[in-house]
Order: structure tokens, then C-alpha cells, then sequence
């Protein structure tokens, strides 16, 4: 048993499963796709692909954030509220984490 509570073989079946998994997922499109042309509705939907990483990785931060012991903070709904304003109104990704940061911070400090 490892300290987590997970038997050895057990974590490294799985570490072996998400290797294989992981290097299908790429051979699937660097190795059987990738010298030949990818249709235009494809390109157009992958285009969006980077736009949706960030805000996937950010919103479980401030829905549920460990900070507050998985309670919406009203800090981190306010950074979250000018850094989409920012990105909106700037179409800049550096404007809008900038202003989600100082607003983040400043809440923190305002508002204890």
C-alpha cells in the first residue's frame, strides 16, 4: 500500500492505462491524420480549442475555491467579473488577467 491508501499494482496499472490512452489520443491525430489535409469545419471548431483551456481550468478555482474551504468567495467572483469585463471590452488575454489579478488582490485586502 502506497500512502495514499492505493496498492501498488493498482496505481501502476493505472499510470500504464493513461500512458496508452494519452499516446493513442496523439497517434491518432499526429500519425494517421497528420500528413493529410483536416476538413474546414474541423480547423474552424479547433481554432476555439486554446480560448476554452483557461477558463476550464480557472472556473472550478473561483466557484469552489480551497482558499474558502470550497465556498464561493465574493473576492473571486469580483476577479472573475472584471477579467472577463477586461478581455471583453480589450480582446487582450495579458489586460484581462492583469485586471482580474489587481481586482483579486485588491478584494482580498478590502474585504479581509
Amino acid at each position: 500500500m502506497t500512502g495514499a491508501g492505493i496498492e501498488q499494482t493498482t496505481l501502476w496499472i493505472v499510470i500504464a492505462g493513461l500512458a496508452v490512452g494519452s499516446f493513442a489520443l496523439r497517434f491518432a491525430f499526429l500519425g494517421l491524420v497528420g500528413n493529410r489535409p483536416m476538413p474546414a469545419w474541423l480547423l474552424r471548431h479547433l481554432r476555439y480549442t486554446a480560448v476554452a483551456i483557461l477558463p476550464a481550468l480557472v472556473a472550478p478555482l473561483v466557484m469552489w475555491p480551497a482558499a474558502t474551504g470550497g465556498t464561493p468567495d465574493p473576492a473571486r467572483l469580483l476577479a472573475a467579473g472584471a477579467a472577463a469585463a477586461a478581455g471583453w471590452i480589450t480582446r487582450n488575454v495579458f489586460a484581462a488577467m492583469l485586471a482580474g489579478a489587481g481586482t483579486l488582490y485588491g478584494a482580498l485586502y478590502l474585504l479581509g
